[in-house]
């Protein structure tokens, strides 16, 4: 899985979630991506990755080529990511509350 980059004081996607012709920064004659779509393949990307560790784990219950040390690797980055997208999601909801609870 790719890595968050810091560049110049702002944190940047990883490669895989930015698409050729796309720009995070909204240079001229580029087109951004928006921050729904973003999330939403961040989300599926994890999903995969929850796929993979399940399908690691069947593997070396059923005494497949995998091993056990395979496995567990797949099954740690899944939990990362799995709980960095809640540590996101809690970030939002936070934002989303303060925001709510500003007065017009």
């Amino acid at each position: 899985m790719d890595e968050f980059r810091i560049k110049s004081g702002t944190i940047l996607p990883p490669p895989s979630l930015v698409k050729e012709n796309e720009s995070i920064a909204g240079a001229p004659g580029k087109v951004t991506k928006d921050f729904s779509s973003l999330l939403q393949e961040a989300i599926n990307d994890i999903n995969k990755l929850q796929i993979q560790a399940d399908e690691a784990i069947t593997k070396v219950q059923l005494d497949s080529a995998t091993s056990i040390h395979e496995a567990m690797i797949a099954l740690e980055k899944a939990d990362i990511s799995f709980r960095t997208m809640m540590q996101v999601r809690n970030k939002i909801l936070d934002a989303y509350q303060e925001i709510m609870r500003m007065q017009v």
